[in-house]
């Protein structure tokens, strides 16, 4: 599905940012550590949103197909 496809885009490029900010963090000190752990809840919260939001979007498109072709009422 498209938005399936979007939302694994999205969260593989977050991921992505955040573990190369991850190494540097670790290596050299880039940001403050509040910073830091402030910006590692953000990335999980959008992780899980961007997810979430698609796999209503896919249950919302699955169930009204469904209702389309007569399968449930």
């Amino acid at each position: 599905m498209k938005v399936m496809k979007i939302a694994s885009i999205i969260s593989g490029v977050v991921f992505v940012l955040y573990a190369i900010l991850l190494l540097a963090q670790l290596w050299a000190n880039v940001v403050s550590w509040a910073v830091f752990v402030k910006l590692t809840i953000t990335a999980g919260v959008v992780i899980i949103v961007t997810f979430g939001i698609a796999m209503l979007y896919r249950e919302y498109v699955e169930e009204k197909s469904m209702k389309d072709d007569k399968y449930i009422d």
